[in-house]
């Protein structure tokens, strides 16, 4: 089911694919590397289409039915101690939370 958008969007690898497992750090296997390199071209082809529909008479919209932004004021309320906020995290350090960290600086 090819026609000439698909020859037009550029072709994801597996490379391609495997670099983008690594910065979201998941673990994929060989076969799911060529799994998943049809499956994202696919997308990148649909997305391509979707496009090409778009008309220069119909404005751009961001949802399908009118929608409104319903405001409230804003009210200063008390809030809990600090420290019987920190007393059930399972590890403080400086008056904050510690948790574990998640990046590194190679990124």
């Amino acid at each position: 089911m090819s026609d000439a958008s698909d020859s037009l969007s550029p072709r994801i690898g597996r490379d391609d694919v495997a670099h983008l497992a690594r910065l979201a750090r998941l673990s994929v296997t060989e076969d799911e590397l060529e799994l998943f390199a049809g499956q994202l071209g696919e997308i990148i082809s649909a997305v391509a289409r979707v496009g090409e529909v778009a008309a220069a008479d119909i404005e751009p919209t961001s949802h399908a039915v009118p929608m409104t932004n319903v405001y409230r004021p804003d009210v200063v309320v008390p809030s809990l101690p600090r420290e019987a906020v920190l007393a059930g995290a399972p590890s403080v350090e400086d008056d904050k939370f510690r948790v574990p960290q998640i990046l590194t600086e190679e990124a």
